[in-house]
């Protein structure tokens, strides 16, 4: 989809972090599909990479997950953090949740190597509630929404590390999201070489679940 005639929007001085099919889709997900660029510091982004090496480095990279929607992956769930880090995912939460939502008790954490990838797909409700968010670490990446319904309509979001993106309501539940392989990273016509990517990602409840209740692991982005 990487083409000289997209649109692009600019929220911010420089190249911008979002672009779409056209004015309509980017109106109606102004608050649905967000990026906010620099939310880490290198020294916060050092913290939380330090911390999570050592237990990813005792898993193996899988290339075929359960329902087929990551290739070249570790991941894990983490309820236990160091008070640093724990400081630096409760200001992630207050950022992309509202005060009337509860979590799901554990946060994912995936590693991608330089050439995995995540395949489109919509994360199911019963594995998450209305909001999903993520922090980017390490590498640049592109993470492509497309309607389920009407493929025309796509939005592309440029992560960079340290970047925070969250994914509610209609970019949750209407849009697959996808990242980006190497070799068609490109936001517009600028490459965007893939390494190793490490996501963060804290969602919220499914409806009508309770904190406690066990749960298999989704996809992610």
């Amino acid at each position: 989809m990487a083409g000289s005639g997209r649109l692009a929007l600019r929220t911010l001085p420089g190249p911008g972090w979002l672009r779409g099919s056209g004015p309509a889709v980017l109106s109606r997900l102004r608050d649905a599909a967000v990026v906010r660029p620099g939310f880490l510091s290198a020294a916060e982004e050092e913290t939380l990479s330090r911390e999570l090496e050592p237990e990813l480095r005792r898993r193996r990279y899988e290339y075929d997950h359960w329902d087929a929607a990551i290739h070249g992956f570790r991941e894990t769930e983490k309820s236990r953090w160091s008070e640093a880090s724990r400081a630096i995912l409760q200001r992630m939460q207050a950022a992309a949740f509202g005060p009337g939502q509860t979590l799901l008790s554990s946060v994912h954490v995936l590693d991608l190597e330089p050439r995995g990838y995540i395949k489109p797909h919509v994360d199911s409700i019963k594995f998450c509630g209305a909001t999903i968010a993520g922090l980017s670490l390490l590498s640049p990446s592109v993470m492509r929404l497309v309607h389920t319904q009407k493929p025309g309509e796509w939005l592309e979001l440029l992560l960079e590390p340290g970047s925070l993106y969250i994914l509610r309501d209609s970019a949750r539940y209407d849009f697959s999201h996808e990242i980006l392989r190497d070799e068609e990273s490109f936001f517009g016509e600028r490459r965007v070489p893939r390494g190793r990517r490490i996501s963060v990602i804290c969602r919220s409840l499914p409806e009508g679940m309770g904190p406690g209740e066990p749960q298999q692991l989704p996809p992610a982005g």
